[in-house]
């Protein structure tokens, strides 16, 4: 009998450890392949921009293409809302899988659309409202992906899975656009990119959809969920039933509230680094396509290294001290990047910056996942999580439009986002001043 027990001991750890396993890749793969489907845009954006939005000045040219990548961040907090609902009522899984689906398939269909030479007006419209169906279903992947993974670990990995997801997702997604675009700017050199070195950069979304049906189809809830399905089948248990409408009431819209100092301090801190430095080493420092693709590869690397290492620090240290510090080094150390990066023209010397910014940039941010799950229980988790992370974000993702707004030409750029990067980071330093210590609060 002692035997038979351990061997079913033995089963349902293994179980346990599977599930543990697959949730991680799930949760990581997840967000990686709805990043890879955004930073597609950004690594298009000069040729997109002339495409749909033609300018005389390339600087309002680019404006206006962060402008529709802002759209898309604009529409991620309802698609947080709905799939936030669907995952914290239904489960985390069946969401992340119709979200992530859903992002490949509305990336693809860019690659079908006609340009403005071709049929005028309508095409930076249309573009635009295929902007708003992506955001939508971005939003959904954050629900369910930055939940379920942090959910199955155990409790002193749940900061590196913060930076692992966040950040390292991120680092993931950006290295496989960063493959694609050397793949096609190599297939379609020159002036070819221009004519179909676009489409087929859009049209590599179908493989986020395909992968992501394997990889999810056979995922299994988080036991935090299971739990919450157990208690939700005894009558006396107290249980959500809206999730969203619970997190904008009561005591949660001040923890909402609170939370978005950080979240948008760390998504305008992203975007205005791993976002803009596509751009960035194009426009400003004139980086072939080839050479530029291989410095964004080495970047993520730096990404994903920075986002697991300063997650990792917050479960030593804890969430509030990590924060602070991140973001006084961030508030002196990027605007020097910047200014150092455009001033220079040896490629060694443009490598060193762009993976020192791309560093800075994910660090940020990679604590604050693991953050947000802390401030929410588990019936509200998917909906509070996905909203302060798309809400923040959505605000934050609209820094790189405005720093080409107020970029009277291409040269004033660096310095623009100099004192961007000042700004946003400081008001992260008052929500990191502001937010109580969430470490271990995991319910």
């Amino acid at each position: 009998m002692a035997e038979m027990d351990m061997l079913v001991a033995g089963a349902e750890a293994s179980a346990d450890n599977k599930q543990m396993v697959n949730a991680i890749i799930a949760s990581v793969l997840g967000w990686a392949l709805d990043l890879f489907d955004l930073f597609i845009l950004l690594y298009v954006a000069p040729v997109v921009g002339a495409l749909f939005f033609p300018s005389s000045n390339a600087a309002l040219s680019l404006a206006a293409v962060y402008g529709s990548f802002a759209v898309t961040l604009l529409m991620r907090p309802l698609g947080s809302a709905v799939f936030g609902h669907y995952a914290d009522v239904h489960g985390r899984k069946q969401a992340m899988l119709v979200a992530i689906v859903g992002v490949g398939l509305s990336t693809a269909a860019f690659g079908l659309l006609p340009t403005i030479a071709q049929v005028g007006v309508i095409a930076p419209i249309v573009f635009l409202m295929l902007r708003l169906v992506q955001g939508i279903f971005v939003g959904g992947v954050v629900a369910s992906t930055h939940t379920i993974g942090t959910e199955s670990v155990p409790p002193h990995w749940r900061g590196a899975m913060s930076g692992l997801v966040g950040g390292g997702g991120a680092g993931i997604g950006a290295l496989l656009a960063s493959f694609i675009f050397l793949i096609t700017s190599s297939v379609f050199p020159g002036d070819a990119f221009a004519v179909w070195g676009w489409r087929f950069m859009f049209f590599s979304g179908l493989l986020s959809s395909l992968l992501g049906w394997f990889i999810f189809r056979n995922l299994e809830e988080s036991p935090y969920f299971k739990e919450l399905k157990r208690e939700q089948g005894n009558e006396q248990a107290k249980v959500s039933k809206a999730p969203v409408k619970d997190v904008f009431s009561g005591e949660y819209r001040g923890v909402l509230l609170v939370n978005l100092l950080i979240t948008f301090g760390g998504g305008a801190g992203y975007y205005l680094t791993s976002g803009y430095l596509p751009s960035f080493l194009k426009v400003i420092n004139a980086v072939p396509n080839q050479t530029s693709s291989l410095i964004l590869m080495g970047a993520s690397v730096s990404a994903f290294f920075s986002a697991v290492l300063i997650g990792a620090l917050s479960d030593r240290i804890g969430r509030k001290k990590t924060f602070l510090l991140i973001g006084a080094l961030a508030t002196v150390l990027l605007p020097l990047c910047y200014l150092n990066l455009a001033a220079t023209t040896d490629m060694t010397q443009i490598t060193l910056y762009a993976l020192a910014i791309a560093f800075i940039g994910n660090a940020g941010y990679a604590p604050v996942l693991i953050f947000l799950n802390e401030r929410f229980p588990t019936a509200l988790r998917a909906s509070g999580t996905g909203l302060s992370w798309n809400i923040g974000f959505a605000l934050g993702g609209m820094m790189p439009t405005f720093v080409s707004l107020v970029s009277a030409s291409p040269a004033q750029i660096p310095m623009s986002l100099a004192t961007f990067a000042v700004g946003v980071f400081v008001i992260y330093l008052i929500g990191a001043v502001v937010i109580p210590e969430t470490k271990g609060n995991f319910r």
